[in-house]
């Protein structure tokens, strides 16, 4: 793989370019790990995403904008279940990976705190369990409601499901608050892990790659029948809402709910200093072959709760915990073939097929390579011994050749020029800002390539898209290759064909009435779907959940989207409103003008419309006074930073602009602001002081 650039060198346009694309591979990842129970990289791989990504922000700020990923947590619930909606956002931990960001992260509290050389700071240390979060709510003592994190604002109702895990208990002990909302970790033991796969094998049925996958499937089943007959089980570690705290120290709070009868870890520990977290993190590691269940890495968290309130939160993340990752797992293994997969972009994946070998409790028979340069960097060659690594993720990646097995008749691997699915032109575009090639590969023919067009009917019958039950990856192939459906309107004319005698489903294999009438029920029920989700499930380039809810949020109306993407030529006053989206900016904006430039898309578009219903996203504070407003910030504000300033117009449900245009229906001013201001006042746009603004959020009705 290319190394990147360093960031101080990245123009801002480059940065934005970067940032984007980063974005939307961030994206489908926290999906595939979060809402799919399916990761398909690396944790050490994603790390360095999540890495790269928030050293761009930082370094170029006008990028962390309230939609950016550095403030998002998990994934969205998925549609199959009620959402519940956190009354404290679950928020995720930052991650640290060494001793010395050990003692960074001590040094950085007690900076922040002012506290003196030699002053007393109390820290917990506990193991990380790998598993699903869950938040429990109790009310009187009793349980009434059970979540899943979701995407840390909304997640999904598990209540049924939780109440048939024998550790939770219904009803707490002693003397609890009014109001307590527990948080922690549904898990699954090595044990009960390897007995169910065994159930599933002897079934014939799909069996999980680890104890998580294993641990979240069980949680988020549909029949609570299900999640019972598979043995789960909790640890609670932290809370949210609450009516009265019965302690003031992490530790004192982890007692009580012991006493109300929760099931807590019992390796936490209180340690002072960054040693002692240091020395109880080997301690934890020792153990961790023999503890029975997966766990990821060692929490610390400031004990005193005053200070933690002190210290509060950076984008996604509390400042006074953190998570201390274990080391990727390794093993060695052969390398027999390299496959090429192609996606729904264009996109020339490859994929290493490895001799089976266990490692990090998993045995893996696929690897991920990225992309060519990847693979010619590390000179990896079919039949090449590698060393693999994982770290609790699904895909281990190759780390490289072990070159004294190498074989004389290994030769270095030739990166295909041509689509193996289709045969076109497999090109690696020129980013027009760097003039460098891109490091993907892709095929050219988008119309006519059998793989681009069966992963865009995927991701359109995907769960964070139309999410249509009964209509997964291999149905869709098979459909596809029958000639059932070729296009996305296709599925929504199979029951009438079916009716019409056109088609016989109920007559296929591993079909009959009943199969058939779920699924057609599916897919009537998801003929209406709102305009954000709709938007996500076309496959645009570099739209995904994101951006398909700031354009949704933007233009409100699918056709008022499409009335301006198909005017939104270069230098067009078309153009120039996408771009000057918040969050979206000339890479997207370009991606969607060709999206609608193309003309079958438009004919697909056409089709779908007969057959779909597109509705508004669900309004938020309808009844402000700026809801559906375009709002710009400039200059300094001193009441509020512009992330929490941008972050309130769009939940008093305004629109948030980079610059201002004719579109543009108000400016909050803070001192030192320039050109915004001046072309505010050439353009007669309403202009309102930080203090002004602070009065309209007032009005909120």
């Amino acid at each position: 793989m290319k190394k990147p650039a360093p960031i101080e060198s990245l123009s801002a346009a480059e940065a934005r370019h970067e940032h984007a694309r980063l974005g939307e591979e961030i994206v489908t990842h926290d999906r595939r790990y979060y809402a799919e129970d399916a990761p398909t990289i690396s944790d050490a791989d994603y790390d360095a995403l999540r890495q790269r990504y928030e050293a761009i922000e930082a370094a170029f700020p006008e990028l962390a904008t309230p939609d950016s990923l550095t403030k998002k947590i998990g994934a969205a619930p998925s549609e199959k279940f009620a959402k519940v909606r956190h009354r404290v956002p679950m928020l995720s931990l930052g991650n640290i990976f060494d001793d010395e960001e050990v003692a960074d992260f001590v040094a950085r509290v007690r900076r922040f705190l002012g506290l003196k050389e030699g002053a007393p700071l109390a820290i917990t240390a506990e193991p990380k369990i790998d598993g699903l979060s869950c938040s429990l709510r109790f009310e009187s003592g009793k349980l009434v409601q059970a979540a899943t994190r979701g995407d840390g604002y909304e997640g999904e109702d598990v209540t049924a499901n939780v109440r048939t895990i024998g550790e939770i208990p219904k009803a707490l002990k002693g003397t609890p608050p009014d109001i307590l909302e527990v948080r922690g970790e549904v898990y699954m033991t090595h044990a009960d892990f390897a007995a169910l796969n065994t159930r599933q094998k002897e079934t014939g049925k799909t069996l999980f790659a680890n104890p998580r996958n294993a641990a979240a499937g069980s949680l988020r089943q549909l029949d609570p029948a299900i999640t019972a007959s598979r043995p789960l089980h909790f640890f609670a570690y932290a809370w949210g809402e609450i009516s009265t705290l019965p302690a003031s120290t992490q530790m004192d709070m982890i007692a009580a709910f012991k006493s109300f009868g929760l099931p807590v870890n019992p390796l936490m520990v209180l340690c002072h200093s960054a040693e002692e977290l240091i020395a109880r993190y080997r301690h934890i590691e020792s153990l961790r072959a023999r503890l029975g269940y997966d766990i990821d890495g060692v929490v610390y968290k400031v004990d005193s709760l005053a200070l933690q309130n002190r210290l509060g939160f950076v984008s996604r993340a509390p400042r006074w915990a953190t998570a201390h990752k274990f080391p990727a797992e390794k093993a060695t293994t052969v390398l027999r073939a390299i496959e090429i997969n192609v996606g729904r972009t264009g996109a020339l994946t490859p994929l290493a097929k490895l001799d089976p070998v266990t490692v990090g409790g998993v045995v893996a028979s696929n690897a991920t390579l990225h992309n060519e340069d990847e693979i010619a960097r590390k000179d990896i060659r079919i039949g090449d011994t590698v060393t693999v690594q994982r770290a609790g993720d699904v895909i281990p990646q190759i780390l490289g050749p072990i070159l004294e097995k190498r074989t004389k008749d290994a030769k270095p691997y030739q990166f295909p020029e041509t689509c193996p699915i289709c045969g076109s032109a497999a090109v690696r575009e020129i980013d027009p800002k760097t003039g460098e090639a891109e490091a993907v590969r892709r095929c050219t023919g988008s119309l006519v390539c059998r793989a681009q067009a069966v992963e865009r009917l995927k991701h359109f019958a995907s769960r964070n898209a139309f999410d249509i039950e009964g209509l997964g990856d291999e149905r869709i192939e098979q459909f596809f290759r029958d000639g059932l459906i070729k296009t996305a309107p296709d599925i929504f004319t199979l029951p009438d064909r079916e009716r019409r005698g056109l088609i016989n489903l109920k007559e296929r294999e591993g079909f009959g009435e009943l199969s058939v009438r779920n699924l057609f029920n599916a897919i009537i029920a998801r003929r209406s779907l709102p305009l954000n989700r709709f938007i996500y499930a076309l496959g645009i380039r570099h739209v995904g959940e994101t951006n398909a809810r700031r354009l949704a949020r933007h233009f409100e109306t699918f056709e008022a989207l499409r009335r301006t993407a198909q005017a939104a030529s270069e230098g067009s006053d078309a153009r120039a409103e996408i771009n000057n989206m918040e969050g979206i900016g000339e890479v997207v904006a370009e991606a969607i003008a060709d999206f609608f430039a193309e003309k079958r898309n438009e004919e697909v578009l056409d089709a779908l419309h007969k057959q779909v219903t597109v509705v508004p996203m669900e309004a938020v504070a309808s009844t402000s006074p700026v809801a559906g407003k375009t709002i710009v910030f400039t200059g300094s504000l001193e009441r509020m930073t512009r992330d929490e300033a941008k972050a309130m117009a769009e939940r008093l449900g305004a629109k948030v602009a980079a610059s201002v245009s004719k579109k543009t229906d108000l400016v909050v001013a803070g001192p030192g602001a320039g050109s915004k201001l001046a072309k505010a006042s050439e353009l007669g746009v309403e202009t309102i002081s930080e203090e002004d603004w602070l009065k309209l959020k007032g009005q909120e009705g």
